[in-house]
């Protein structure tokens, strides 16, 4: 039985990805006609083949054209969209706002499902639990949210789940391990990208963001570290009235930015705004491991001066504190120039595999960074600088790191979004403060020595058996040394002081 479900499900997702084809090929958003000048001529030919027989005859722009071929192909498709349209560098201006109505703007489910779904989640009736419900503020991929109105008075938003979600999520789900293993098959060169495992990684974000419950829990984390700082704000959860397929939130203050008017608003700091986006993602990432991950405009809020708030907290990333540390060094390696240290650390982090040159990566680094450090915005051409840092992870055999999947994917949105509010923004002078106090808190030499020390202790109170033991015995001494030279420049000045201090003191006497 198992053995025949599997079969079915593999016929379906080739059958899945069949479809998928011909939906983009008929949108022309495969091998679109825009490109077709940059293809060698056989694959120009045989692109110019398929469009003749399978593309429908419009005049729609390309992001129009991908935007409803996206909607059409499902949840996972218009995540893919989500991110595409925070690309205005990239694609062009025009081409994201074309994409932008899939962010919040998805054909909505009738008033009395989202109702039906409501008193069989919560087991009540409707008016038992709200004054007020709504009609729907917003429709995406997965769920579409409603205005409310507690009996207490407060306003809230309801987020529900579209009916038989799951089943769809479960078949994109297959048909992208089938169309991964497929790409992995027919193009080895591609193995170093991971495609199984970027899969995987989107496939289990995917899976947490059909149970509330979950997203529940994600708000109240993250609200708690975000509204103790000044970048970003977050809902509170309304936690009796949460389940599995409803999600009652307080309501989030501001306009929404995907909206057009969102960035006329009166006395807004436009600067200050993307400052303030691209700090709140750093912080949380750094200072807490945890953030969003899904911060396009669609889940963004604003208000004057500078006021941002977060909703959707479905998709969340985390960190391991190596992974902070690493994430920290090179930004601050980059910010001062320090491409030596920032190949050391993509070294030390297995990054680059070790047969490569420390030196030789540096100089790929420099070469990168220093046409895009100080520059603003508008000046320098992230199709160009993504294409060169392909290049270079090419070159140095780089392999993608699924673990770090969502926090590539959410740079990515992040930088994307501060852009399109102040297109002169400077990633990196807005990230130095985040990164500096990090750098400052955590790899001090005072709490890198309290750290060690602190391990060194922890291991002879609990195991002094094995301490003594000859061979652990030379390796904690050895640590300790260790620790010593590690902190020798720091101490050594300490000494100093205090020498020259000590000798105008017996100067001081003896002169007397």
């Amino acid at each position: 039985m198992k053995a025949g479900h599997n079969s079915l499900s593999g016929l379906n997702s080739w059958l899945r990805m069949f479809r998928t084809g011909l939906v983009l090929l008929r949108y022309d958003a495969l091998l679109p006609k825009e490109t077709a000048h940059l293809l060698p001529p056989v694959p120009r030919a045989f692109a110019g083949l398929l469009r003749g027989m399978f593309a429908r005859k419009t005049n729609l722009r390309p992001g129009e054209r991908y935007a409803i071929a996206l909607q059409q192909l499902g949840p996972a498709f218009i995540k893919l969209g989500q991110v595409l349209s925070t690309r205005g560098d990239i694609f062009g201006q025009q081409f994201i706002i074309d994409l932008a109505h899939l962010k919040d703007n998805l054909p909505a489910f009738p008033q009395s499902v989202a109702e039906a779904s409501v008193v069989e989640s919560l087991g009540k009736p409707v008016d038992a639990i709200f004054s007020h419900f709504g009609d729907v503020l917003g429709s995406a991929s997965i769920a579409q949210a409603h205005e409310a109105i507690l009996l207490d008075g407060r306003k809230v938003a309801v987020k529900i789940l579209r009916p038989d979600i799951e089943t769809v999520i479960a078949s994109d789900i297959d048909m992208m391990v089938l169309a991964a293993s497929m790409v992995v098959f027919f193009f080895p060169s591609t193995r170093r990208l991971e495609p199984v495992a970027f899969v995987d990684t989107v496939a289990q974000s995917l899976l947490l963001e059909l149970d509330l419950r979950l997203e529940a829990s994600a708000c109240d984390e993250i609200g708690k570290i975000i509204n103790t700082e000044p970048w970003m704000r977050a809902p509170k959860v309304v936690w009796h009235q949460v389940s599995r397929r409803v999600l009652v939130t307080e309501w989030a203050q501001g306009t929404p930015l995907s909206r057009p008017e969102a960035l006329t608003l009166p006395g807004l700091a436009h600067k200050e705004l993307a400052d303030n986006l691209i700090r709140a993602f750093l912080s949380q990432a750094l200072d807490h491991g945890a953030f969003h991950a899904d911060l396009h405009e669609g889940n963004l809020f604003v208000s004057a001066p500078a006021q941002i708030t977060a909703i959707d907290f479905g998709i969340i990333g985390r960190l391991r504190p190596k992974e902070r540390r690493y994430l920290a060094e090179m930004l601050w390696g980059f910010l001062r120039r320090d491409y030596k240290r920032v190949a050391e650390v993509h070294f030390e982090a297995g990054y680059v595999p070790r047969h490569h040159n420390v030196d030789s990566f540096a100089q790929a680094l420099r070469a990168v960074g220093e046409p895009v450090l100080g520059q603003k915005a508008t000046e320098v051409s992230m199709g160009r600088l993504l294409t060169q840092l392909f290049e270079i992870t090419a070159q140095f055999d780089m392999h993608l790191r699924p673990e770090l999947v969502l926090l590539q994917k959410t740079m990515v949105s992040v930088e994307g979004v501060a852009r399109r509010i102040y297109p002169e923004h400077d990633l990196w002078e807005a990230a130095r403060p985040v990164v500096k106090d990090w750098i400052s808190r955590e790899l001090s030499p005072v709490v890198q020595t309290r750290r060690i020390v602190e391990k060194l202790i922890s291991r002879l109170r609990t195991d002094d058996d094995e301490y003594n033991a000859p061979a652990n015995r030379q390796a904690v001494e050895l640590a300790a040394l260790k620790v010593v030279a590690a902190q020798g420049r720091t101490f050594g000045l300490i000494a100093l002081v205090v020498s020259v201090i000590s000798l105008a003191v017996l100067i001081w006497l003896a002169v007397r």
